[in-house]
């Protein structure tokens, strides 16, 4: 998945107004008054509404000479985490000697503001003292226990503080453990140690693992995953898994965000976004507002949609006082407020996903024009339009598709920010009808644009002869997890392009569905559970997409296999959407009498599909057959025992199906 920012240590961020980031600005968006606005309902009251919270990162600074910032932090926000004041080079800069006034300020105003407080963060790479880094394992991890005890443990009786990042950016990029003085000194022990630490300094507190490039499914947030899961069944106390988030409108939006949050919250766990913001490519114009509105409306809604989400942070909220220009050149404007306190479209998305109608705007976008589809091919088509306008910014734009040249009914088949959209996944030699219509932040709607209908080809020549059946199909060389098909070609009056291999469950019953492809008359299916019936069919197709009808069946036993035991598996659709889905848990349950040191899943992906994430097991594919083995650490199994792993994948628009035909062999 594409990285959304090259990270770089969050150290001192800005307690001024940088002039540069003012003059971009000023070429772009005109400078208002310093007093700051507000809406008719308020960020945190929507959210809690909702039973969320919504927070920034606070700085002392502004905290306590600026009436403008204490203004919008107490009006806007339930939820307050220290951006700098509470990490260890803030609180004890030198070994036993601590400081409290950042800290204690922060408390003190979420106290008076009635706000929770997000204790960020005892343990972490960076913004820790020398002191500590050049420590042996023996004094660092006892430095580390005296520090946990000591700063959760000021706070263990506050009622405002109930929370705390223990651990913070553990991964590197590849989902590997990162080389922190931490890791290389005490290895990976230091983060069940911490949080160890941290309940017996409170047993209440909510205790969180924190990390960033984890908003998607990829190789670092399985990594994740599969750490907490780890911890949680070694009964170490994390509750709480935080999704940083600092995304940049260059890189995307990470579409698989909610369902990214999902998979952690079936491990039991609560998932917050910690550290939104969204940075763009300076100067500001209103097509990059717009497109950071968006993304944080999609921030939001991701949240929103998961009951173990509890809330989102800002990390900070106007972009005086931002931490993005400093570390990533030409690159600012991350945040809801600009540099004067004025609400910006980010704001107005915030609020509008919410709930809220921030800008009293009724006024809909103009409607989208011209709309035209071309390169039409036999499963996508191009659409493009002319472009609305509003009053106010036109947030994005839904495309709409209905079947046939006549009835139906449309419905969304995506969004655009942009005036073009790509529809994948289409049928063959199918008529299909779209229009568009644009939205804004406020949640207005266009009226749509005209129909345009579009055909798609055939994918072959025209042809409508189907092959001839496939006969003589026979099973030879079975073992306890495999066997070798074979069978007479068929013919075609253009030509057969492959075969379909189907494959039904026991000698009787059940569905047929494919479980792989061939372009030869013979075919291997490997994967089988041992002592099993199954009954095996094929047809022909040809580049036209006309098929045959089935040949004749063959019915199949496995082998009993060897001495180590069986398994079973039971899979679960997690969740799923227009073109995809998440399969969570697959349980695999030794069903033997003795214990077993490893197990092999095999499965049938529909056709379209593919594996895009997976987590607990190595997964291969072979055509539309997927093999996952056991991973290191969940192989082997006692009589009755079971582990879990889980996969998401993708496919085309529209379809519904999900992989099937889980079997399970062991060695």
């Amino acid at each position: 998945m594409t990285q959304h920012r090259v990270h770089v240590p969050k150290t001192r961020r800005r307690l001024a107004a940088l002039a540069a980031v003012s003059l971009v600005s000023a070429l772009a968006v005109p400078l208002l008054s310093a007093t700051p606005a507000t809406a008719a309902t308020p960020l945190r009251t929507l959210a809690a509404a909702k039973g969320k919270f919504i927070g920034f990162a606070g700085a002392t600074g502004p905290l306590a000479d600026e009436a403008a910032y204490r203004t919008i932090a107490q009006t806007e926000f339930n939820q307050i985490t220290a951006e700098n004041a509470m990490k260890w080079e803030s609180t004890e800069p030198s070994d036993n000697n601590y400081t409290w006034s950042g800290a204690d300020q922060i408390v003190a105003f979420a106290a008076a503001n009635n706000q929770q407080v997000h204790g960020h963060t005892l343990v972490w790479h960076s913004q820790t003292p020398g002191w500590v880094q050049g420590l042996g394992a023996t004094a660092m991890r006892t430095a580390m226990q005296d520090h946990i005890a000591t700063v959760v443990g000021r706070y263990a009786n506050n009622a405002s503080l109930v929370s705390w990042d223990v651990v913070n950016e553990v991964f590197d990029e590849n989902g590997g453990f990162r080389t922190s003085f931490w890791y290389n000194t005490l290895g990976q022990s230091f983060i069940a140690d911490a949080f160890r630490y941290a309940r017996a300094a409170d047993p209440n507190a909510k205790l969180c693992i924190n990390d960033y490039n984890v908003e998607g499914i990829n190789a670092k947030s399985t990594a994740m995953y599969n750490l907490v899961q780890s911890l949680r069944a070694q009964n170490v106390p994390v509750d709480c898994v935080g999704f940083q988030s600092h995304l940049a409108t260059q890189y995307g939006f990470p579409g698989d965000m909610r369902q990214n949050l999902e998979r952690f919250a079936a491990l039991g766990v609560e998932v917050r976004i910690t550290e939104l913001d969204i940075r763009i490519q300076t100067p500001r114009t209103s097509a990059k507002d717009t497109t950071q509105a968006t993304y944080y409306t999609n921030a939001v809604n991701a949240c929103l949609a998961v009951p173990a989400c509890s809330g989102i942070t800002i990390w900070g909220f106007t972009d005086k006082y931002s931490w993005v220009p400093d570390t990533f050149p030409s690159e600012g404007a991350a945040l809801l407020y600009d540099e004067n306190y004025q609400p910006k479209p980010a704001y107005t998305a915030v609020n509008t996903a919410l709930g809220g109608s921030p800008t009293g705007d009724t006024q809909a976008p103009t409607t989208p024009s011209s709309l035209a589809a071309s390169g039409v091919t036999s499963s996508s088509v191009n659409l493009s339009w002319t472009a609305s306008t509003d009053n106010v910014g036109v947030a994005g734009y839904d495309i709409l598709r209905a079947p046939g040249t006549s009835g139906g009914t449309f419905a969304s088949v995506g969004t655009s920010t942009t005036a073009s959209f790509s529809n994948t996944g289409l049928s063959a030699n199918t008529s299909y009808r779209y229009q568009v219509r644009a939205r804004d932040a406020a949640g207005n709607t266009s009226a749509v644009s005209n129909t345009v209908t579009v055909t798609t080809t055939g994918g072959g020549t025209g042809d409508t002869q189907a092959p001839s059946t496939p006969s003589s199909l026979a099973a030879a060389g079975t073992t306890s997890s495999s066997t070798n098909l074979t069978w007479t070609a068929s013919t075609d009056n253009v030509g057969v392009t492959g075969y379909d291999i189907l494959r039904a469950p026991g000698t009787s019953g059940g569905t047929f569905t494919s479980v792989g492809t061939s372009t030869t008359t013979s075919f291997s299916n490997t994967g089988l559970s041992a002592n099993t019936s199954y009954r095996y069919q094929v047809r022909a197709r040809d580049a036209a997409g006309n098929v045959s009808a089935v040949s004749n069946t063959v019915t199949v036993t496995t082998t009993g296999g060897g001495t180590g035991g069986g398994c079973s598996v039971t899979a679960t659709v997690q969740t799923q959407w227009n073109n995809g889905y998440v399969m969570q848990p697959v349980t695999v349950t030794n069903t033997g009498t003795s214990a077993i040191s490893s197990w092999t899943v095999t499965f049938t992906l529909p056709s379209g599909h593919a594996v895009t994430g997976q987590w607990n097991a190595v997964l291969t594919t072979g055509g539309q057959t997927v093999t996952a083995k056991n991973a290191p650490h969940n192989g082997a199994l006692a009589p009755s025992a079971s582990t879990t792993f889980g996969f998401q994948a993708s496919r085309p628009n529209g379809d519904t199906a999900t992989a099937g035909t889980f079997t399970c062999t062991t060695p």
